[in-house]
């Protein structure tokens, strides 16, 4: 145990000590769990932050899982359940005494509480909701009333106000007596006597400015506010574009009714950039947490679209039967002219779906980026039609195999930056996430065109 304690104190030098300890951390949380050692248990979590604990408990198998938390009890807090993944979540909540649940989310944010709710199931909201004062119980049931993803969902409703009209040393005061500050906060919004919010003021601002300044004259110029259902994603994007560090919420009158805070909006970013990832691998929201069915049931549309498309493909090549069997030289060749196209396809197509995501592809320069791949794509055709052509013709000794292989790959690659830009487009158009779909799309139409060019072309010439 000593061991592990020196080892986290230390600093890292390389990823693989860091694989080295969290598996120690691992097998002693497990070891400790199988002695039924509970203060050995808390021993090894007591230097880890709430995040480990989290990822200690997603690594493990159910069983053991079950087991770490009805040994740990009490020391599984608030904070630790919010790291926790949401594909695990409600299993840890229906495993958590109801005493150890109540205290753990009785010490959140509304929003950290919001956050766990939305992903369990009913049954399991109640115990959580039955664990809340009748105030927070309110707050909460409100927020989930509000449209998923939006910021509704998002926000915090501990929020700290003061009247626009009062100064630096009225809400020094205020904050001093006050008993139920929010735990972390940033800004000190001014409402105006309709409870609207018209300015806010950074705590920096306020304690380095004498008691008689008034507000209005420290409030800042990215002030700004979000409709309660206003989509988080938008919300995430206007804080990374604007540099929000918080925002006030507000509902359908103006009125103030909560605050978004950085963090909370970062993680949506990270959020959409990771599902994006997965998304672009077919594989949608998937997470080593899942089950096997889980996985299969997930990942079985995109395989059997990708099969259709496949079958698309080889009927193509079924088309050109005869010279296919006529010049073996083309089979051999054919393979290239798939893969080149597909991964030139794919390099256009993350380009166009992350700035699809980050909004820099928008309308306005669609053509121009349509324009820059097309030439992309077809200077590298023409360089590896050379190169092609070349290995063509030593390769098999006919000139017009080369020349066959090289005007399929210009044609193919062209094709390929256009697909990889104009796909991504078309399904955002359409309300189809591009980052889920595009991929499928984008390698059939370089498959097909690819094969259509370079095996109609070969009976043109060769036969």
């Amino acid at each position: 145990m000593a061991e592990i304690r020196e080892a986290q104190a230390a600093p890292e030098d390389d990823t693989e000590d860091d694989y080295a300890l969290r598996n120690k951390v691992v097998a002693a949380a497990i070891d400790a769990t199988v002695a039924g050692d509970r203060a050995r248990l808390t021993e090894v979590f007591e230097p880890l932050h709430p995040a480990d604990i989290a990822d200690l408990l997603e690594q493990v198998d159910a069983e053991d899982r079950t087991a770490i938390l009805r040994l740990a009890g009490d020391y599984i807090d608030g904070e630790i359940l919010s790291e926790i993944d949401e594909d695990i979540r409600d299993e840890v909540v229906e495993t958590l005494e109801p005493r150890v649940l109540a205290e753990a989310v009785r010490e959140l944010e509304s929003d950290d509480v919001v956050d766990i709710l939305e992903d369990l199931d009913e049954p399991q909201q109640e115990a959580v909701l039955d664990a809340l004062s009748i105030v927070d119980r309110i707050a909460v049931e409100t927020a989930l009333s509000y449209p998923e993803f939006s910021a509704g969902r998002l926000m915090q409703r501990e929020v700290v106000i003061a009247p626009a009209h009062w100064r630096v040393g009225d809400i020094i005061d205020h904050m001093r007596a006050s008993t139920d500050l929010p735990e972390q906060f940033y800004h000190v919004i001014l409402v105006d006597p309709r409870h609207q919010p018209v300015a806010y003021v950074t705590l920096g601002r306020l304690m380095s400015s004498p008691r008689d300044t008034a507000l209005s004259d420290l409030s800042e110029e990215s002030f700004r506010t979000f409709d309660v259902e206003e989509d988080e994603g938008d919300v995430a994007y206007a804080f990374n574009q604007y540099h929000l560090i918080s925002a006030p919420v507000v509902d359908p009158d103006g009125r103030l009714v909560g605050v978004i805070t950085i963090d909370d909006a970062m993680a949506v970013l990270d959020e959409e950039h990771e599902e994006d990832v997965l998304r672009l691998g077919g594989v949608g929201d998937e997470s080593l947490s899942n089950s096997t069915l889980e996985i299969v049931k997930r990942r079985f549309p995109w395989l059997a679209i990708n099969l259709a498309t496949a079958i698309l493909a080889s009927i193509v090549i079924s088309l050109f039967e005869d010279v296919l069997t006529a010049v073996v030289a083309l089979a051999v060749l054919m393979p290239i002219v798939a893969s080149m196209g597909g991964n030139a396809g794919t390099q256009s197509m993350t380009v166009a779906v992350r700035a699809l995501a980050t909004r820099d592809l928008t309308s306005s320069n669609a053509w121009r980026v349509i324009r820059r791949e097309s030439m992309a794509g077809l200077m590298n055709g023409a360089i590896f039609a050379v190169v092609m052509g070349i290995v063509g013709v030593i390769w098999f000794g006919s000139p017009m195999i080369g020349l066959v292989i090289g005007v399929a790959m210009i044609v193919n690659l062209l094709v390929a930056g256009l697909s990889g830009v104009l796909v991504p487009l078309a399904l955002d158009k359409a309300g189809v996430d591009p980052a889920l779909a595009a991929g499928t799309f984008v390698t059939t139409v370089t498959d097909v065109v690819g094969f259509f060019a370079f095996l109609g072309l070969a009976s043109a010439v060769l036969l």
